[in-house]
């Protein structure tokens, strides 16, 4: 053979080796003002990276400040007053009113609620228009202004309206006191009407609870004989009326009784 006219061997282009092949790594846009980067894993990882972080936060938060809970659930107490959240007080309060509470519940509780929200989903649909000013837009403007005004009205009423300092006594977890069923204070106290508002256990279901109230004797003895009264109205009424439910060393002992008790 001449030189130069022996055999060769030709590469061929569509079959790349190793060589050619490039790491399966994403660009670095860094370099690129404007560019994005690359969504996996290089964006999700820092969104999962800041989640961990928050989370984390949170359980410790909830750790170190647990949320407070209240009494045990008694559902034999119609006199309980539930309060939803803060969020929900709105709705809380529309249930009062005639036109969406007893018969006409639905009215409150589905219908009104429903057509809100389904006026909320349908707004993209229904305002099309390119405008972005509020004033070009006076339909929409005005029903989210109404809707805002409504929420913060209801919710303003139901936390006006509310007897906080009742349902802070209705809720109040107390520690258990062994009593002494067979004292003769005790006796008093389940033969008078003060069992059916402070329990058997003197822990408080609709009244508040008798276990370290830190009054004197005379001072239960006076509130037994005349309850409480509270901006002229009476928030407890009497509960022992002497020749009726006991006489005047039966009142003494009572009160000796409930002034005695201390919790644990």
């Amino acid at each position: 053979m001449h030189r130069g006219k022996g055999m060769k061997f030709v590469g061929d282009s569509r079959v790349p080796g190793m060589e050619f092949r490039k790491p399966n790594v994403p660009k670095d846009y860094s370099e690129y003002p404007g560019k994005t980067e690359a969504f996996w894993p290089n964006f999700l990882l820092k969104e999962w990276m800041i989640g961990a972080v928050f989370l984390i936060g949170y359980l410790l938060l909830t750790v170190a400040h647990p949320s407070p809970l209240e009494g045990q659930a008694d559902p034999t107490n119609t006199a309980y007053i539930p309060l939803p959240d803060w969020y929900f007080l709105f709705l809380y309060q529309l249930l009062k009113y005639e036109f969406a509470s007893g018969p006409f519940n639905v009215v409150g509780a589905i219908i009104m609620p429903g057509l809100a929200f389904g006026a909320l989903m349908l707004a993209p649909f229904l305002d099309r228009g390119p405008e972005r000013r509020p004033s070009k837009r006076p339909l929409p403007t005005g029903f989210m202004l109404l809707a805002i005004a409504s929420i913060i009205f209801l919710t303003w009423e139901s936390v006006a309206n509310h007897d906080w300092e009742a349902a802070e006594a209705q809720g109040q977890i107390t520690e258990e006191v062994e009593i002494d069923t067979t004292d003769p204070g005790y006796e008093i106290y389940s033969a008078s009407s003060c069992i059916s508002c402070h329990g058997d256990n003197l822990e408080g279901q609709v009244g508040p609870t008798l276990v370290g109230t830190g009054l004197s004797p005379e001072e239960i003895a006076e509130i037994a004989v005349n309850g409480i009264e509270a901006d002229g109205e009476q928030t407890m009424p009497p509960s022992f009326e002497v020749g009726v439910d006991g006489t005047e060393e039966d009142l003494q002992v009572l009160a000796e009784f409930i002034s005695g008790l201390e919790a644990e």
